[in-house]
């Protein structure tokens, strides 16, 4: 496979902690250090509020990582917040599930793990088949 991607869906999470920029800034600004990913650039973090629904709003943010991406988006009237870690290398999925319950305050998560690139081409290659890489 070519990686893991964890996918947290957060529920009861304090609407003060999903309408902060800052705190989310910082989520994901500390959080691939702590999983043993390498951050390749600062978090890029925004508030969006749509024309056509005021009470959809909420706060997105991503951070590329070498192994590929961490992002959140929330939506603090509902109390509720989206993670995905997507990595190219296994990572600690415990460990991360438990840094992020505890930071956003998540009264209950429901998580899966999606395995990406069943057949990536380095798979393909270990089993002896000519692939483009």
């Amino acid at each position: 496979m070519l990686g893991p991607h964890l996918v947290l869906d957060l529920y009861g999470c304090p609407k003060e902690k999903l309408e902060d920029v800052k705190f989310i800034y910082d989520l994901l600004d500390e959080l691939p250090e702590q999983i043993g990913m390498q951050k390749i650039m600062p978090p890029y973090v925004m508030r969006y509020v749509p024309e056509d629904d005021p009470l959809d709003w909420g706060i997105s943010g991503v951070v590329l990582i070498a192994e590929s991406h961490i992002a959140i988006h929330t939506w603090p009237d509902l109390n509720y917040a989206s993670v995905d870690i997507f990595s190219c290398k296994t990572f600690n999925i415990d460990l991360a599930k438990e840094l992020i319950e505890k930071k956003l305050s998540a009264q209950k998560t429901e998580w899966e793990i999606l395995v990406r690139g069943r057949e990536f081409p380095i798979n393909l290659l270990k089993r002896g088949r000519n692939a483009a890489v």
